[in-house]
């Protein structure tokens, strides 16, 4: 691919549909659901803007990541490469920057989810350093 990738900050309004766009389009692994919603996306960004990073290539999003951080533990969500974008190591980017950026806010441990059905996700995660957490069972429930 000729295009540079530029790793930098989501913009709302700006990239919200190309990004939802891009949620939408792969194949397994994100899950678009109601706290990807306009209004949801905007809290996101009250809390701490700085860890919703795309790639961009000129003016189209190659890949996104959503980092999360409480004060004490980070969670990683929607690790996403457009499907033509993929192999050339934008994902590694992206979790490159967003590791950074919540090492610099003191954050000691991080999370992140991987769909059953996305193997290639987990090995990827795996060659980074991240281990499945075989002492841990996800839970949740909606509050609203």
């Amino acid at each position: 691919m000729s295009s540079t990738i530029h790793i930098r900050r989501f913009r709302y309004p700006e990239d919200y549909e190309a990004v939802r766009n891009l949620w939408e389009s792969i194949e397994r692994g994100v899950r678009v659901g109601r706290s990807d919603s306009p209004e949801e996306i905007q809290k996101k960004l009250q809390r701490d803007p700085d860890l919703f990073l795309v790639a961009a290539a000129g003016d189209e999003i190659a890949g996104t990541v959503i980092g999360g951080f409480d004060g004490r533990r980070g969670t990683i969500y929607h690790l996403a490469v457009a499907k033509r974008f993929r192999n050339q190591g934008i994902g590694a980017q992206l979790m490159d920057e967003v590791e950074s950026r919540l090492r610099a806010k003191g954050c000691v441990r991080c999370f992140l989810f991987v769909t059953v059905d996305n193997e290639q996700a987990g090995r990827f995660y795996e060659r980074r350093g991240w281990a499945a957490a075989a002492n841990l069972h996800p839970y949740a429930k909606d509050l609203i």
